[in-house]
């Protein structure tokens, strides 16, 4: 006597969409497995569209300023990607690390590598940051600068990268919500930052309503400073 096995319907296309951009909470090592791989793709192929957002909203507004303001924040970035590779090996590592006691059903043991990971972010964020920020003038002047960027780009530079643990925090925690089979929170993460981003640069920069206005840094050089640092550039040149 043959008995009928009763198999549920798989999800539409369309459905897993919606699913992975919504998020849900399952176990990834049973099921289909294109599935699941959809389910993970989408909300980091979206996270990494909202990552490079960040720069491209930066400069819209800069430009309203002038073309130091650009440069300023062009040469940053370009130096900014540095801190991107590093904070991306750490975030695939943790993900790794995450997915592999998640799959062991080890709760415990992802906790620890969770932690340990977020540990080794700030440390490694205390070794790049603190010397970047005290660095920054020489930064923008090997990279190329005139004296007129570095004099209205330096506090901005030291600013972004002497605080560069913030970059490997968010790479850090969206890798443990990654390897943890919840890609949609961190998805969600980067869509905060990126709307408070949104609405605080023109706020910040211009100083609309109560807001200060700061441009692309909150204090340029003085003068004598500036002259000082053109004569010690012409002379490193000559």
């Amino acid at each position: 006597m043959e008995t009928a096995v009763a198999t549920s319907p798989q999800p539409t296309l369309w459905a897993s969409i919606r699913e992975a951009i919504a998020g849900s909470h399952q176990d990834f090592t049973a099921g289909n497995l294109n599935r699941a791989i959809l389910l993970l793709a989408i909300p980091m192929v979206l996270e990494m569209v909202l990552e490079s957002l960040f720069a491209v909203v930066d400069v819209f507004w800069v430009g309203r300023i002038g073309a130091n303001a650009i440069a300023t924040v062009g040469l940053t970035e370009s130096m900014l990607s540095l801190v991107f590779a590093v904070a991306m090996g750490l975030s695939l590592s943790t993900t790794a690390m995450v997915a592999r006691r998640v799959g062991e059903k080890d709760h415990d043991g992802a906790a620890i590598a969770a932690v340990q990971s977020i540990a080794l972010g700030l440390g490694v964020s205390v070794l790049m940051g603190v010397p970047c920020f005290f660095l920054a003038p020489r930064l923008l002047q090997w990279m190329g600068s005139s004296t007129e960027i570095i004099a209205v780009g330096t506090t901005y530079t030291r600013i972004v990268l002497g605080g560069s643990g913030v970059v490997l925090m968010l790479f850090l925690n969206n890798a443990i919500f990654r390897g943890a089979g919840d890609a949609a929170i961190a998805m969600r993460l980067l869509w905060i930052s990126n709307i408070i981003n949104l609405a605080l640069d023109p706020c910040l920069i211009f100083g609309l309503g109560p807001f200060p206005k700061l441009g692309v840094t909150v204090l340029q050089w003085p003068h004598s400073q500036v002259a000082a640092l053109r004569s010690s550039t012409s002379f490193t040149d000559c």
